[in-house]
């Protein structure tokens, strides 16, 4: 049975606690790793702290065995108060003495804070939690920590005159299900630190409209997406102006996500390559998902929303995207680091997404990126900083070609692939790979010699594939295309 073995957080059930990547959020620590002491373990907390909060579970193994605290005796107590013995500031970690099945195990409900840094007080060590490890900061880290808490702020402030009609409520339904909470949505968003008391009022966070209103510009401005398609390799203005499609999304996250996934997913094209072992015309995508998708998940997760008028850009050209948002790279995250750093510019938002599942985390995702793009034969990630921007561009390798070879050249060119010999594969891949050739760029690429390339082309002029552009019978600069129609 999977119990639930936490009064203060639902996810926490017995599998979670077996079976659970450790990531952002969650930590095991064992009762026989190594320097496993109480100091050890307030390192991990001011990690969490300076980040975006979590839960560290001492006493469960790495391998996911529920072991017993019972067995430290006496010295358990300095478990106990290790949050005040080495951790300054003042910190909300709330420990929760946990018995299962006659085992005794300490959970510590770490709650990140977005204006002070945590530190050691002994020595003054600042911790850093990054993905599923625990980093010490230098001073110039440090620095750069203190500045992305001040951005932070901006989804900690309230929405005091939020209309509560606003809520997407089939969406709030969503999340309670995911977290498994039994109470209200009211009761879960208070839970998750997503409204604040005033006076005795609760209000709603901006993190929480940003994530839950059917609206959220109507109290965030440019909480937004905005897609542009130019015809083209570049944005021309004026009586130049190539712009084919101007289209703008606004919703709360999630559906954000959902919405523009949906869009995009008609709006790019499926071309087609080549396969030179099988002869067969395979199908691909013009980006893979999982590249845009994570850049604009990124993108929805990490910008900086206080900036105001400055919607989260995809700009699409013949041969690449552009995703853009505002604010630069958070913490020591820069342009050289992105696949294996990690910071939330926004951890509440971010907390939600990962408990939906949209987010994989900044690095895993960013990971994520690079590893299909490279799958897909595509150029790598481009990442760059400026003007207080982030931007990130995915190429693609689709030449004009592509969109006109027209369906019945596939078909002959797969019918007969396996009675062409060696060379005439080769004729055939480079005429689709570069859309046109020459006698001298077949002589070059292929390594054999004119007459032979001649009379495979005079072939394939023959068979209707390929067709000679020029009017001169002596021409050594005609070119060879594949044939347009019929």
């Amino acid at each position: 049975m999977n119990k639930v073995l936490s009064t203060i957080n639902s996810q926490i059930t017995v599998d979670y606690l077996k079976n659970q990547v450790e990531n952002q959020y969650f930590e095991r620590k064992g009762l026989g790793e190594k320097d496993i002491n109480p100091a050890k373990i307030a390192n991990e907390l001011i990690g969490m702290l300076n980040a975006d909060g979590g839960v560290l579970a001492f006493g469960v193994s790495n391998n996911g065995t529920i072991q017993n605290l019972y067995e430290l005796g006496e010295s358990l107590d300095k478990y106990r108060t290790l949050v005040y013995d080495f951790i300054q500031p003042t910190c909300d970690i709330e420990l929760e003495d946990v018995v299962f099945e006659g085992k005794r195990i300490f959970l510590y409900h770490v709650e990140q804070d977005v204006e002070r840094v945590f530190s050691r007080k002994d020595n003054e060590k600042v911790f850093l939690r990054v993905w599923d490890t625990n980093r010490e900061l230098n001073r110039e880290q440090i620095k750069k920590l203190e500045y992305d808490k001040g951005i932070r702020r901006f989804e900690e402030e309230v929405v005091k005159d939020f209309d509560l009609e606003d809520f997407d409520y089939e969406l709030l339904d969503e999340y309670k299900k995911k977290l498994n909470y039994q109470g209200t949505v009211y009761e879960l968003l208070s839970a998750r630190h997503l409204t604040r008391k005033i006076n005795g009022v609760q209000f709603y966070k901006k993190a929480t409209i940003l994530l839950f209103a059917k609206d959220p510009e109507k109290y965030i401005p440019s909480a937004s997406v905005r897609y542009i398609r130019y015809n083209g390799t570049e944005a021309l203005t004026g009586v130049s102006h190539n712009v084919v499609k101007d289209e703008r999304f606004e919703n709360n996250i999630p559906r954000l996500i959902d919405i523009v996934k949906l869009f995009l997913r008609t709006s790019l094209k499926d071309y087609y390559f080549l396969d030179i072992e099988t002869g067969k015309f395979k199908k691909v995508p013009e980006y893979p998902e999982d590249a845009w998708l994570e850049g604009i998940v990124n993108a929805l997760c990490h910008r900086s929303y206080n900036v105001q008028g400055n919607s989260i850009y995809i700009k699409h050209f013949d041969d690449r995207i552009e995703i853009s948002n505002s604010g630069p790279l958070p913490a020591q995250v820069t342009v050289e680091n992105i696949k294996t750093e990690r910071f939330a510019r926004n951890p509440r938002v971010a907390r939600v997404l990962e408990d939906f599942g949209y987010v994989r985390q900044l690095n895993e995702g960013v990971a994520r990126i690079y590893e299909s793009m490279e799958k897909s034969m595509l150029s790598k990630p481009e990442y760059k900083e400026a003007n207080t921007n982030v931007y990130l561009t995915l190429r693609n390798k689709i030449s004009g070609h592509m969109k006109t070879i027209p369906h019945f050249i596939f078909e002959k060119i797969e019918n007969n692939w396996f009675e062409y010999n060696e060379t005439q594969h080769k004729i055939l891949l480079y005429l689709f790979i570069n859309n046109k050739a020459t006698i001298a760029n077949l002589v070059e690429a292929v390594k054999v010699n004119e007459r032979t390339i001649r009379r495979y082309l005079n072939d394939f002029i023959d068979n209707e594939i390929v067709e000679r552009k020029s009017k001169k019978i002596r021409d050594v600069n005609a070119l060879y295309v594949f044939k347009k129609e019929f």
